[in-house]
């Protein structure tokens, strides 16, 4: 399946979607075919496994891409700078429904672009919600547990690098969506007996500089908090640790899958199969406001264990263990 992203080819889609949002002439007027817009703060080639799950969720309710219902996609590439245009966009457009993709940023700029399209969240619905069991205005969706989850990820990556009393915490200040992320970071790590050294990367180009520092001040191992910017730069994120021999712990499977050593967190394809479920019960007359914020149980973790081998590091039985998938 393919996912439109290339300027030329998007520009085709609205006018294909434009047709789809045209009635028929005359007096037998045609139903004409739903759209939804998806608002995304990466792009499609981050997302491929998500994406399906997605499709899935619209066809668990009845609707297949191209045969009753239409997407538009509008795709930031990481530059969450994008997202508000986009989203006017899309409201422009006339879509019946706006996915928001990527956390929290998509989910305002859709919200800030509209009050009366609903709009479903892949993982920050909760963020919005006036309450998890009925969240009232027009947004509804998953909410993610992800960012709730680096003090765990901080411990479980203390528990595979014990040696290492200095961790660096790589984010990037704009996409963070806590302030309280890195406070709790802070407290897991003095109870830890653990000292943090914190680097920031707004942009793709200040992740050799990050790293370099991080190894200048000699951190032993690396927390990357995730995001839409560095999910679209995971390859040069785990690339980087790679070349400066850094274990590092991350929060989605695709980063373990490229070759990072450890992810705990939420799966993507969970809470984008209920986007897509979500999406559906609206355009069968849902109201956003009805359905309650979804919050999967399911927290995974997954360790790649040639990149493991590749560090020359022996991970504890007790995270092996544990671990619900192992990357050999």
């Amino acid at each position: 399946m393919r996912y439109i992203e290339h300027p030329v080819l998007s520009a085709l889609a609205t006018i294909v979607v434009g047709l789809a949002l045209s009635s028929g002439a005359g007096a037998q007027q045609q139903t004409r075919m739903p759209v939804i817009g998806f608002l995304g703060a990466a792009s499609a080639s981050d997302y491929p496994g998500p994406l399906e799950a997605f499709h899935e969720g619209l066809k668990d309710q009845g609707y297949i891409e191209g045969k009753n219902v239409a997407i538009t996609y509008r795709w930031a590439f990481g530059d969450t700078e994008k997202l508000p245009a986009l989203a006017a966009e899309l409201v422009r457009i006339g879509v019946d429904v706006i996915v928001a993709s990527g956390g929290l940023s998509p989910a305002l700029a859709a919200q800030a672009a509209t009050q009366k399209i609903p709009i479903v969240s892949t993982g920050a619905g909760g963020s919005l919600a006036a309450s998890f069991a009925q969240p009232g205005g027009n947004v509804t969706g998953a909410q993610s547990q992800s960012t709730g989850l680096n003090p765990k990820r901080l411990e479980l990556l203390h528990q595979a690098v014990p040696d290492a009393i200095l961790a660096a915490v790589l984010f990037n200040p704009v996409t963070i969506e806590s302030p309280e992320t890195l406070n709790e970071l802070r407290e897991a790590a003095r109870s830890l007996g653990v000292r943090l050294y914190m680097a920031e990367a707004r942009s793709e180009g200040d992740l050799d500089n990050a790293f370099a520092l991080i190894a200048q001040a000699g951190a032993g191992a690396v927390l990357v908090i995730g995001g839409p910017s560095f999910l679209t730069q995971r390859e040069k994120i785990v690339a980087l640790a790679a070349r400066y021999k850094l274990p590092a712990i991350y929060n989605w499977r695709e980063f373990a899958a490229d070759g990072g050593l450890m992810a705990y967190g939420d799966s993507l394809s969970t809470l984008y199969r209920r986007a897509g479920d979500y999406a559906g019960r609206i355009l069968k007359g849902a109201e956003p406001g009805d359905l309650p914020i979804d919050r999967p149980a399911v927290i995974q973790l997954v360790i790649n264990l040639r990149t493991a081998k590749a560090l020359g590091l022996t991970l504890p039985p007790a995270i092996l263990g544990r671990a619900d998938e192992v990357i050999e």
